[in-house]
């Protein structure tokens, strides 16, 4: 496939672009990156430098790689954070522009929000515009449990409630109103509650063909940059069946993430575990729940 990945960048470490576009190129996809941010490293720290891209620079930058007919040879489009309506803006006419020319193409969207026991972290207005305006349009959606939570229920984006979806069956309910907005394909990460036993961390994957739930081991670390992996390999293996792209994924990326809680590293080890992205074991028993 050829990937249009639009996501911020950093020098140092991997997140948004730095995350996704070497997983997807280890997996013989090409990708043309755009990104929305370049800073130092990521926000984790406290502290970063670079600069945020106006929404102008970003469409420039497209309408750049339009100007090589590159934007016809697109498959598919990857988001994850969009900071702000201007650059959410330029997405949706992006995607727009990649469905006139390949009405096959895929959106796939990481709709980066906010997360439990974090709440909300992107600039007021920013959850209702995830909510109205791309998830309609996405076909693909990989919201954590959270943000599930938000885009099924609505309200206000400061009270979120995620005990509403702490049993499968809320899960799974949840996923319905999602998926009745308009993706068809939507993978739940960061599952918690009651539908894992203690010690245990689950993906739910729900598409037409059914729901399909996967639990690794949960391990004992807080990285930035697993998210931006999770959406980037799901597109990636999509093509072969949901069930199949699910065990991928979760070998995948437990095997990063185990790998970069016996470095002790900060960053996750995304270059030393290349080989756990290339040739998944498939070691996680993938569970038909509907």
């Amino acid at each position: 496939m050829r990937i249009l990945s639009i996501q911020s960048s950093v020098a140092f470490g991997h997140v948004g672009n730095s995350a996704a576009v070497f997983p997807l190129q280890r997996l013989g996809h090409e990708v043309i990156a755009v990104n929305t941010v370049h800073f130092s490293n990521h926000t984790g720290y406290g502290a970063w430098r670079g600069l945020v891209m106006d929404p102008a620079v970003i469409a420039e930058v497209i309408e750049g790689v339009a100007d090589r007919d590159a934007l016809t040879g697109v498959d598919a489009v990857l988001t994850g954070y969009q900071g702000s309506p201007g650059v959410a803006a330029v997405v949706l006419d992006t995607v727009a522009r990649v469905r006139a020319l390949n009405p096959d193409a895929v959106y796939c969207a990481d709709p980066v929000m906010g997360d439990v026991g974090r709440g909300m972290f992107v600039l007021p207005g920013v959850p209702e515009l995830i909510r109205e305006q791309v998830v309609p349009v996405a076909d693909v959606l990989t919201p954590n449990a959270f943000e599930l939570a938000y885009l099924a229920f609505g309200g206000d984006p400061a009270a979120v409630d995620v005990d509403r979806v702490g049993t499968l069956e809320q899960l799974l309910a949840a996923v319905d109103l999602v998926r009745a907005m308009g993706p068809r394909t939507v993978l739940v990460t960061s599952v918690l509650g009651s539908v894992v036993e203690a010690g245990q961390i689950g993906l739910l994957a729900v598409d037409d063909s059914g729901a399909y739930l996967v639990r690794t081991p949960e391990l004992p670390l807080s990285v930035n940059g697993a998210g931006d992996v999770t959406a980037a390999l799901l597109l990636a293996h999509l093509d072969a069946g949901i069930a199949t792209a699910l065990a991928r994924v979760a070998s995948s990326v437990y095997g990063v993430l185990a790998a970069t809680h016996r470095a002790g590293s900060r960053e996750i080890a995304l270059i030393a575990a290349q080989d756990m992205i290339a040739d998944a074991p498939g070691e996680f028993a993938v569970d038909k729940v509907r």
